[in-house]
């Protein structure tokens, strides 16, 4: 849980010190929500008009075996045309764009958790891979992108015999 520095918030200790009965010292949980600002429920348009400004960013599962990397990501509505995946200096970037949420009727949003738009994602990739086209797969398939990389073969260090 983040913890900030508000005192009108429980911390996510306090709170369960509080239900278990624990700390004498914090105040009822009625007490304390009580001080808390109340959510009207609807959203004000000062709340959404910064959206845009914040690129979404991609989730992944990065692992290896014992030849290969693998990157995976859930792409879920993304289609491959909106999806640019490059590699360059064992830095690996998926960028793309997320439509479909949008609708030109819409007058006031109640709910917004998915993203739409532009999102990125670049990252350093652990194990040195190979860049080259034969030996990088990027597959999508039940909105889940898969990109196996083939890890580069490297030499046990050589002894230097000190004379």
């Amino acid at each position: 849980m983040a913890r900030t520095n508000s005192d009108d918030l429980l911390m996510e200790d306090d709170l369960a010190a509080a239900f278990l009965g624990g700390d004498d010292d914090l105040a009822a949980p009625k007490e304390a929500a009580d001080d808390l600002p109340q959510a009207s429920g609807e959203s004000t348009e000062d709340e959404w008009e910064n959206a845009d400004d914040f690129p979404g960013q991609l989730a992944v599962d990065v692992y290896e075996t014992a030849d290969k990397l693998v990157v995976k990501a859930r792409t879920a509505g993304i289609s491959k045309s909106d999806l640019d995946v490059s590699i360059s200096d064992n830095i690996l970037t998926i960028s793309g764009v997320l439509s479909g949420g949008e609708d030109e009727q819409t007058t006031r949003w109640h709910i917004q958790e998915c993203y739409w738009g532009e999102f990125s994602r670049t990252i350093a990739l652990p194990v040195q891979v190979r860049e080259d086209e034969d030996s990088v797969k990027a597959e999508l398939k039940d909105g889940v992108l898969t990109i196996t990389f083939e890890k580069e073969k490297t030499e046990a260090p050589k002894k230097i015999a000190v004379q």
